[in-house]
C-alpha cells in the first residue's frame, strides 16, 4: 500500500509539473528576437578635429609612387582622408603623409594619382579640402521579416510578364499618339500682285527760281544758257493764277546734281536748290 500511494503522488507531481512556467515554450516574439542577430558595420566618418585644411593644393606633373595621397607640412602622422576640390566637386579618399621639405607655392602636394581623380592639370593650383578620416562601427538594423499578410499580398500580385515590342510598330504609335489632332486648313488667299506704277520716278533738277511774269522768267534762262547750261521753262499755275519755273537738268547721278547746282549759283542764282521734277 505503501509503494502504491507513492506512485500515485509521483504521477499528480508530473502532470503539475506540466504547468510550471520554466517547462512551458516561450513566447514567439521572444524566441524571434533572440534568433535574430546584431550586426555591427564599419564606416568612414569624417574628424575635422583631427585634421582638416581648406587651401591651395598642386601636381607639379610628374608621375608620384604610392597610389592616391596628399602632403602637407602641418601633418603630425599619416592619416586616411578625404579629398575634395572645390573647382569640380570632385572627391577621393587617400592618404595624408607629412611634407617634409618646405618648397615655396601651395602647401598641398598632390599625387599623380589623386590629381587624375580630382580632375587636376599639371602646374595649376586649385583649392582642396583635406579632411581626416576615422573609422566607427555603426549598428545596422535588422531588416524585419515579412508579415503573413504581406507574403500572402506578394503571392498574389500578378505575374508580370515582357513581350517584344515591334520597334517599326511602337514608333508608329507613339507619333500617332504625339501628333496633333488635324486642324482645316483654310484655302490659301491668292496674293495680290502690286500693280506697276505708272509714274517714272522723280529726277533730280535745280530750280532757278519761280516768276510771276513770264518775261522775267525767259530773261533768267537766257542768262543760264549764255553760261553753257540748258535751261527749261514750266508754265504752271495754282488757284487759277498762271507762273512760270525755270529748271536745269537732269543730274543723272548725286555728284552730277552737286555740280549743277555750284555752277547754276556761280551764275548769279545763289537762291537756287535741287528738286525732283
Amino acid at each position: 500500500m505503501a509503494a502504491l500511494g507513492l506512485s500515485i503522488l509521483f504521477l499528480a507531481a508530473c502532470e503539475e509539473g506540466a504547468g510550471l512556467p520554466f517547462l512551458e515554450p516561450q513566447d514567439k516574439d521572444v524566441a524571434a528576437s533572440e534568433t535574430r542577430s546584431t550586426k555591427l558595420v564599419e564606416r568612414d566618418v569624417e574628424a575635422p578635429e583631427v585634421f582638416q585644411v581648406t587651401e591651395a593644393g598642386l601636381w607639379d606633373g610628374r608621375p608620384s609612387l604610392g597610389g592616391v595621397w596628399v602632403a602637407h607640412p602641418d601633418v603630425k602622422e599619416p592619416e586616411r582622408v578625404i579629398i575634395r576640390n572645390a573647382s569640380n566637386d570632385k572627391f577621393v579618399i587617400g592618404a595624408l603623409f607629412r611634407r617634409e621639405r618646405d618648397i615655396p607655392g601651395p602647401r598641398i602636394q598632390a599625387s599623380s594619382d589623386a590629381a587624375a581623380a580630382l580632375g587636376m592639370l599639371a602646374g595649376a593650383p586649385v583649392e582642396l579640402n583635406v579632411t581626416a578620416l576615422r573609422r566607427e562601427e555603426v549598428q545596422e538594423e535588422p531588416v524585419p521579416e515579412a508579415t503573413d499578410t504581406e507574403t500572402e499580398s506578394l503571392e498574389k500580385m500578378p505575374e508580370v510578364t515582357e513581350t517584344a515590342l515591334d520597334p517599326v510598330e511602337g514608333a508608329a504609335a507613339a507619333i500617332e499618339a504625339a501628333a496633333p489632332t488635324p486642324q482645316p486648313v483654310a484655302a490659301p488667299v491668292a496674293a495680290t500682285t502690286p500693280k506697276p506704277s505708272t509714274s517714272s520716278p522723280g529726277k533730280a533738277y535745280v530750280q532757278i527760281g519761280i516768276f510771276s511774269v513770264g518775261e522775267n522768267a525767259n530773261r533768267a534762262a537766257d542768262q543760264i544758257r549764255a553760261a553753257g547750261m540748258v535751261p527749261t521753262v514750266r508754265e504752271e499755275n495754282t488757284n487759277g493764277k498762271p507762273f512760270w519755273r525755270v529748271v536745269v537738268g537732269p543730274a543723272q547721278s548725286k555728284s552730277e546734281l552737286t555740280t549743277l547746282l555750284d555752277q547754276v549759283k556761280s551764275t548769279g542764282f545763289s537762291d537756287a536748290y535741287a528738286v525732283k521734277k
